[in-house]
């Protein structure tokens, strides 16, 4: 996700998700990867949805759930505005991940529209999403995804019919799907990933009956590490996200209680230990750099 690199923009932004109710607020993060308070919800509120960056600096959250499978999307500004709805595009559906590729393009992928899907959808560098592809690899849901190298992405992990994954696969600069890579590290579901460093990946916490807080490097030829040893709270369904350039961020989830701490990633893909929340605790939402 970012600016003309696999990393990212300079700033971040944390939308939607739910609380005890769903919701469309949104919380920026600043270059220095200080977390704003809340606001203000803009569009459907919903959860299990994803979202990524595209064209130099813009980002887009789309589908998720609010009782049905939505297909719609909010495109967000270089001013990190989150726009009204945008009609969708192709299957609705919950539970996907969405990640960067091509330097300014996006992709939608996986999920659930009930049935574990390995649908895709490219986004162009304007934010327009593109009809349904047929998808590659294993269908699964509470997958994880991010960009690494320049110009490519993974999508990994998830749930497939009560089967965990560790399973990824690959996104060319194309935005062309690879078939399934033989996973590496823990399996589990409702994880986050992002970009950090310039070329750089990291899928990290994430539930396998059990609430954790490993994470998994990935190298810039997209090489999955096995696992590192979890830093702050073991937790799920949360977001991931890049910022100033070569840094990513976990923020909210859920231990079973929501919570909204987060915790940074140096640009060597060091996490840190737990910063207190701000803005609402929830859980089931997404992120994305945005900003130049």
């Amino acid at each position: 996700m970012g600016v003309a690199r696999g990393g990212g923009g300079q700033r971040a932004i944390f939308g939607y998700g739910e609380t005890t109710s769903y919701s469309a607020l949104t919380n920026l993060v600043s270059s220095a990867g200080v977390v704003a308070s809340d606001t203000t919800g803009v569009g459907t509120a919903r959860r299990v949805l994803a979202a990524s960056s595209y064209g130099t600096d813009k980002a887009i959250f789309g589908y998720g759930n609010n009782g049905t499978s939505l297909s719609l999307t909010n495109l967000v500004s270089n001013a990190g505005v989150v726009a009204s709805d945008t009609t969708g595009v192709g299957t609705a559906r919950s539970a996907l991940a969405a990640c960067r590729y091509g330097t300014d393009k996006a992709i939608f992928g996986y999920g659930d529209v009930p049935n574990y899907s390995s649908l895709t959808n490219l986004v162009s560098n304007a934010g327009v999403v593109a009809t349904d592809t047929a998808g590659v690899g294993t269908g699964r849901e509470y997958l994880a995804a991010t960009s690494y190298g320049t110009d490519k992405g993974v999508f990994g992990y998830g749930n497939a019919f009560a089967d965990l994954s560790s399973k990824t696969n690959l996104v060319s600069n194309t935005g062309v799907v690879a078939s399934d890579t033989t996973g590496v590290g823990t399996i589990r579901q409702q994880l986050a990933a992002s970009a950090y460093g310039t070329d750089k990946a990291i899928f990290g916490y994430g539930n396998n009956g059990s609430n954790l807080s490993l994470t998994n490097l990935v190298s810039n030829t997209g090489v999955v590490a096995s696992d590192t040893t979890g830093v702050g709270t073991a937790r799920y369904a949360l977001a991931a996200s890049s910022y100033g350039t070569d840094k990513a961020i976990f923020g909210y989830g859920t231990t079973g209680t929501r919570v909204s701490v987060t915790n940074l990633v140096s640009n060597t893909g060091v996490v840190s230990a737990d910063t207190t929340g701000v803005g609402t605790i929830r859980r089931g939402l997404a992120a994305s750099s945005y900003g130049s």
